[in-house]
């Protein structure tokens, strides 16, 4: 097996070792970076190897590759992801290309498995990785939803600075910098990335998330958890708004979360959030964190460097009658789960 990949870090066996004739040892599956013209020829270090970076536009660039991993936007996978399809890869896309598309599978594995069912190695597809705040919520709204069906979401975001990327993160701790040392914040990431002419203090402030706004009033990354989680449900007719906002954490977004039922969860009020609680108990991938009398919930800090999405703040709405409003509020690391961690499990399901 070989598998290409635009950007990928994740301290998992993978590629996983191929078997060994007996007596010598297992040998990694060979590992094929690939990047644009200008980054060809550089090395990179993976588990103690080193790799050249090749041309992403040569001739045979995907010959003989299984499983390519695509993290290098939208337009470079629109071009570059068919062709890569049309040597036998599957291709798993971290961008916002395909996931709409009805013929791809947008997919969690610990949510969405069934997506993947036609998929094989050696057939060439295209698989989608969701968005990264659809990530988190849905690893925790998704099991809820099962028990007793979400008729309307309401989330608001809190996005870290790692959702916008390195020059994001490290614009924040240069202003962070600046601040505290009693100089002006020089702006220059926000003031050129995705709106003409933005120029806004990240260090101690908050802001509405530096997408695209649309026509309707919500941005591009709001229309995102929306769509995404209709395609997800297969629920056209499910109701969800969201706001996202950008705020001074380096690391792990955090969401609040408020669920409308069709039916209770739990005919008795007392009974609601420990159903809840079990029901999340059992869900893959999700830790709960919701010490009341501690007053200890999840925070971006602890989850980062994690897999695992954390809930906690579990407990009834009490704006809803008869038992069907719940808030909940989750934290989860943007670059695993929300991105890294999501794309490598799928690759890992094609391999079982």
């Amino acid at each position: 097996m070989q598998a290409a990949a635009a950007a990928v870090r994740h301290p998992r066996l993978f590629p996983p070792s191929r078997p060994a004739p007996r007596g010598t040892s297992a040998h990694p599956a060979p590992l094929r970076l690939l990047a644009c013209h200008r980054s060809a020829g550089k090395r990179l270090a993976f588990e103690d190897r080193e790799y050249t970076v090749q041309d992403l536009a040569a001739p045979g660039a995907f010959d003989g590759v299984d499983i390519a991993l695509f993290s290098a936007g939208g337009s470079v996978s629109r071009k570059y992801g068919p062709a890569a399809v049309a040597r036998g890869a599957v291709v798993v896309d971290n961008s916002s290309a395909f996931r709409m598309d009805p013929e791809v599978p947008l997919v969690i594995p610990e949510v969405s498995p069934e997506a993947m069912g036609n998929v094989r190695l050696g057939q060439g597809a295209i698989v989608a990785n969701p968005n990264c705040s659809t990530i988190i919520c849905l690893m925790a709204a998704t099991p809820l939803h099962r028990h007793a069906k979400v008729l309307r979401m309401v989330v608001s975001t809190y996005q870290a600075a790692s959702g916008a990327g390195a020059a994001a993160m490290e614009e924040l701790k240069l202003q962070t910098q600046e601040v505290l040392e009693g100089e002006g914040a020089n702006t220059q990431y926000f003031q050129t990335a995705g709106c003409s002419g933005l120029q806004i203090e990240y260090a101690f402030n908050i802001f509405s998330h530096n997408a695209p706004v649309l026509e309707n009033g919500y941005n591009e990354e709001e229309m995102k958890m929306v769509k995404e989680t209709r395609k997800f449900w297969n629920d056209k007719d499910v109701k969800v708004t969201a706001t996202c906002i950008r705020v001074p954490v380096m690391r792990a977004h955090a969401e609040s979360v408020n669920l409308q039922f069709e039916k209770p969860l739990d005919e008795k009020t007392n009974w609601l959030c420990l159903c809840c609680s079990i029901i999340l108990r059992g869900a893959p991938g999700v830790t709960i964190i919701d010490d009341r009398a501690s007053n200890r919930f999840p925070t971006p800090l602890e989850v980062s460097d994690k897999d695992d999405v954390a809930v906690g703040r579990i407990r009834l709405d009490l704006s809803l009658d008869d038992n069907r409003g719940l808030d909940i509020f989750v934290c989860g690391d943007q670059i695993r789960k929300g991105a890294a961690l999501n794309a490598v499990q799928i690759a890992e399901m094609l391999l079982k």
